[in-house]
């Protein structure tokens, strides 16, 4: 069986609080928090881009496990804002840990679901022999144009999981997707911010395509909510995983430990993978997880995921690396003029 060998997640630790940006453009803070649900998004330090966060949650997973760097055999990076527009960021990840040159890598883009996409890639490489360990991380600095209703969610952050068959913590039992062309969110090429189809984001969106997933994956596995003990669905906001969890027959308390969207915002790759990170931080052998990403586009990939005796071995340690709690704690508050100048809406003239 295929599962999850290790992972690892990163959070910036600059913070800025929705209520300041909705105060600089004019806003009523409460009616974008409590609207929302967030009251907090992360922000990218100065030197922080996505390449060095999809480092940081690949690197946080191999010390929670001795994994030899150059049994990886893929690795995939998903990111809708990559560094750069021509230059792979996964050849720059694998090199800095230490993987094998005879390696296949590739940046992923569909939105905030590349990363899902890229575990999916890494299962079927793992299943058909081809590899022996594959590395999917979902990492972004999310853009949002200034006083767009992105602004306010739009975060940083990203989390890494190696694929493999050996004595996995998690088994990846099953997949499916559900995928069309509706253009609720898009960037051109040369263009600093994307745009969104107000009215495509919500039904036809993200509603449609992860109840699609997921009503597929039942049909499938022969699976109901009530199988699972925990669910993860990916969090543009607070009320949307919240909303799809009660149409979809999921209680507060199956989605509560993964979703950290209110303090972090919206990750975008990283988002339902952080999520699953969180969950997975808390969870014990024999638990049974349920994972919907959502990309805009747009497609969402659905995941049965069963918790196995080797996430309390001694072969790993959870410990080793910072929880997505830990990384959520302490975390410092910084003011629009500061946030501005690290997300590169000004720029110090030379």
């Amino acid at each position: 069986m295929v599962g999850i060998i290790t992972y690892g997640v990163y959070i910036p630790r600059f913070r800025i609080k929705t209520e300041e940006i909705a105060r600089v453009w004019g806003a009523n803070p409460d009616d974008i928090s409590g609207g929302l649900g967030v009251y907090s998004k992360s922000v990218p330090d100065l030197d922080e881009d996505t390449a060095t966060i999809a480092v940081e949650a690949a690197r946080n997973a191999l010390r929670r496990r001795d994994i030899d760097p150059a049994d990886i055999g893929a690795v995939y990076v998903g990111s809708e804002s990559h560094p750069y527009a021509v230059k792979p960021t996964a050849c720059t990840v694998g090199e800095a840990i230490g993987a094998t040159p005879n390696m296949t890598a590739a940046d992923y883009e569909f939105a905030c679901k590349a990363g899902t996409a890229g575990i999916q890639t890494c299962m079927g490489l793992v299943k058909s022999e081809m590899i022996r360990y594959g590395l999917a991380i979902g990492s972004d600095v999310a853009q949002g144009a200034p006083s767009d209703a992105l602004e306010y969610t739009a975060a940083a952050g990203g989390a890494a999981f190696l694929i493999g068959r050996d004595d996995p913590v998690a088994l990846l039992n099953h997949t499916t997707s559900f995928t069309t062309d509706t253009p609720d969110f898009w960037r051109r090429e040369g263009q600093d911010y994307p745009r969104h189809g107000g009215r495509f984001t919500g039904e036809p969106g993200y509603f449609r395509h992860i109840e699609g997933a997921v009503r597929r994956s039942f049909e499938e596995t022969g699976k109901s909510p009530k199988d699972y003990d925990y669910a993860v669905f990916h969090q543009p906001n607070a009320k949307f995983p919240q909303k799809v969890a009660k149409i979809l027959g999921f209680s507060a308390d199956q989605i509560r430990p993964g979703l950290v969207v209110p303090r972090l915002g919206n990750t975008y790759s990283g988002s339902s993978m952080i999520g699953l990170a969180a969950t997975l931080d808390v969870a014990k052998a024999g638990d049974r997880i349920f994972v919907a990403s959502f990309g805009s586009g747009a497609g969402s990939d659905a995941f049965d995921i069963v918790v196995t005796d080797a996430i309390e071995s001694d072969q790993f340690s959870r410990d080793a690396a910072p929880s997505v709690e830990k990384l959520l704690e302490n975390p410092v508050y910084i003011g629009y003029a500061q946030y501005a100048r690290h997300k590169g809406k000004i720029v110090m003239q030379k």
